[in-house]
């Protein structure tokens, strides 16, 4: 199958890339080849193109920068999507859309795939817009706080903190909220039985236990002998004071993934563990 692919070097899809390229013949779209927010650009790269399947996982994901470029925002995480989809629709080609759990408000959890969307920032309402433009003809795959053992490009909140701690910083764990870290490997694994069983419906790939920042922070300092004395606690309110909404209790959970295990918090960073020995 052959897969052309937003966002093949970033966060996400590069290791999708890394760990599926022997599944998949993956053809990317790379942003400095192909500008994915002009149509007329969409349709020089795509329109004699021969592929199956668009996985469109590029966007703009800063979420405290999408309230003040909103523009920048729209264009990438909207307009670009209409004009990939647009024109996989024309050409009858599969399209499957990489969401995310800011979609919800982080009032009324657990989330599952059949939770109303109701985004409270900016960056979710445009996760959320670009959902609503596929909606019913492509396959919605929502993730969530996604991390993975090395990238050099970028960081994520795991490795962000096990660099602090690792550097005897002190780093503020949230006491009061909830996230639900996502092992990108195992993201990789649920897209590939996802994409070989292609349905146009909304799936969740998340992991399998949603934990407090503080305990994430500590686990971090647990799995890999940093000191815990450095973490000190902090409230969802005071942390995120003068930034931008983002769900307070973000419970991510799925009632349709019954093909690939998620790791718990826990399990991945011993995974990652025994990949860096």
């Amino acid at each position: 199958m052959k897969i052309a692919i937003t966002g093949a070097t970033g966060l996400v899809g590069s290791r999708i890339v890394e760990l599926l390229k022997n599944d998949f013949t993956f053809i990317p779209l790379d942003h400095n080849s192909v500008d994915i927010t002009k149509a007329d650009a969409v349709e020089g790269a795509l329109g004699s193109l021969d592929y199956d399947l668009v996985l469109h996982l590029a966007g703009y994901t800063n979420v405290d920068g999408a309230e003040a470029e909103k523009e920048k925002a729209h264009l990438l995480n909207v307009t670009a999507t209409k004009n990939l989809f647009d024109l996989a629709q024309r050409k009858q080609k599969k399209f499957i859309y990489i969401s995310t759990d800011f979609v919800f408000d982080g009032n009324n959890p657990p989330y599952d795939e059949n939770s109303a969307p109701n985004p409270i920032g900016y960056y979710g309402q445009t996760k959320y817009a670009g959902e609503q433009i596929v909606k019913d003809n492509a396959m919605i795959v929502r993730i969530s706080y996604p991390f993975r053992a090395s990238y050099d490009k970028r960081s994520d909140f795991f490795r962000s903190i096990k660099s602090l701690l690792a550097q005897n910083k002190p780093v503020a764990g949230i006491t009061d909220s909830i996230i639900t870290p996502t092992y990108i490997d195992d993201i990789a694994s649920g897209l590939r039985y996802l994409i070989n069983n292609f349905s146009a419906e909304t799936f969740h790939l998340v992991g399998s236990d949603s934990i407090s920042p503080l305990s994430a922070f500590q686990t971090i300092a647990e799995t890999f002998n940093l000191n815990p004395k450095l973490i000190t606690r902090t409230s969802y309110d005071s942390f995120f004071q003068n930034k931008a909404k983002r769900p307070r209790h973000g419970n991510t959970i799925s009632i349709k993934n019954t093909f690939q295990k998620m790791k718990s918090f826990r399990e991945a960073l011993i995974d990652i563990s025994a990949s860096i020995k």
